[in-house]
């Protein structure tokens, strides 16, 4: 399993970051991860002064308040959808997307999703459960 510290994970995003800004060839994670930082100019300035975001104190880990735990759940968000994991996730963010009209909203909604099934797995000690996840994203799709 994939397990990186919090330093990696900030240098990850700031140096792809950089790249993208200075139009070097990235990896497809990179890519991937520039894309949803473009969407988020208000972290700009994190993601270029890796020095600075690696230092820095977010405080609770809020995910609005810190910009790499953030990031990660839209990476994370995108490679469920990718590999359809938990099964369904994918066409239910599709259908939230496609309801909201925009990826990105989807996205954050998804999130609310995501960390409360992480959040009831710690609290009871359990895994994921990632029928319950899915079927919160589907319901969010099927509400005005």
């Amino acid at each position: 399993m994939f397990a990186p510290s919090q330093e990696q994970v900030r240098r990850f995003f700031c140096t792809a970051w950089a790249k993208q800004q200075a139009g070097q060839p990235m990896e497809a994670i990179e890519q991937l991860a520039a894309g949803w930082i473009a969407e988020h100019p208000e972290w700009h300035a994190d993601f270029a002064d890796a020095e600075a975001a690696v230092a820095r104190d977010y405080g609770d880990g809020a995910v609005g308040g810190n910009p790499f735990l953030h990031l990660s759940m839209h990476l994370s968000i995108s490679e469920q959808c990718s590999i359809d994991q938990p099964r369904g996730i994918r066409q239910a963010v599709e259908l939230l997307a496609h309801r909201r009209g925009d990826l990105h909203a989807a996205h954050h909604e998804v999130m609310e999703s995501l960390g409360q099934m992480l959040a009831d797995a710690q609290a009871s000690g359990r895994p994921p459960d990632g029928e319950a996840y899915v079927a919160d994203v589907q319901r969010r799709a099927t509400r005005d």
